[in-house]
């Protein structure tokens, strides 16, 4: 197969994309007004060809007409995979030595960012096959999120993401590992800042209630079942 059979091969396969990812969407004709992402890849994969042939200069421009457009800033010389998809896809944004791997997915406000501006190294991060990037996450640096691994919304991601595992927070901190396999799992982000805040609550309500009754016992009985809610809490964040 030629290149030039590959490179419409995965523009078709990248507009299918919002079938297989988006209940919203009910006809093809939404795919050409309603989906900005779909439109940045299939961009992007015209202007990395450019570039890899020795065309940057036209590849940056081609991008930087299609940031105008579609509000998605994607360097023409990373590497982006097979059945890339961006949902909603306003303020996104892809470094120049970003890998990405096959079926990985996007939603709005991501950074694929660099932290160095030494131009002969590999500034950005590598996405494995299959991960789930929530709204709002910043990947920073040279760093790799391993296969079907998912980042919960807003979090900000600086070290390795181990392969089949949730990561969420600022600073982010992988909270579960193995794979949760139901079709749509990456909606299913613990909260790691609400539990510990329901863990203070509680531990307050006890105090309380120990002081109202003039009855130690109280704490006692109750502490067990807290400090499991407490140390699941902090094995969470090792």
């Amino acid at each position: 197969m030629n290149s030039k059979q590959t490179l419409w091969k995965q523009i078709k396969e990248d507009f299918m994309m919002p079938y297989r990812c988006d209940p919203a969407i009910n006809s093809k004709w939404e795919i050409f007004f309603n989906y900005p992402g779909v439109w940045a890849v299939a961009n992007y994969r015209i202007a990395n060809r450019m570039y890899n042939s020795g065309w940057k200069l036209a590849g940056r421009i081609l991008m930087g007409i299609s940031q105008i457009f579609t509000g998605i800033d994607i360097h023409p010389g990373c590497e982006i995979g097979r059945r890339f998809f961006i949902d909603h896809g306003l303020g996104v944004v892809v470094g120049e030595t970003t890998k990405i791997g096959n079926d990985v997915l996007l939603y709005q406000q991501v950074t694929l960012g660099g932290v160095s501006l030494d131009r002969n190294i590999k500034r950005h991060p590598t996405l494995e096959d299959g991960v789930v990037v929530g709204g709002g996450a910043k990947v920073l640096g040279n760093i790799t999120i391993g296969k079907n691994s998912k980042i919960g919304a807003n979090s900000v991601i600086i070290h390795d993401v181990p392969a089949e595992s949730t990561a969420v927070g600022i600073p982010a901190k992988v909270i579960q590992k193995g794979r949760d396999k139901s079709q749509h799992s990456h909606n299913k982000l613990p909260d790691i800042n609400k539990e510990l805040f329901e863990y203070i609550i509680k531990r307050l309500n006890v105090l309380e209630e120990a002081m109202a009754e003039h009855d130690e016992s109280i704490v006692i009985e109750k502490d067990k079942e807290l400090e499991k809610i407490y140390q699941a809490f902090i094995n969470a964040l090792k």
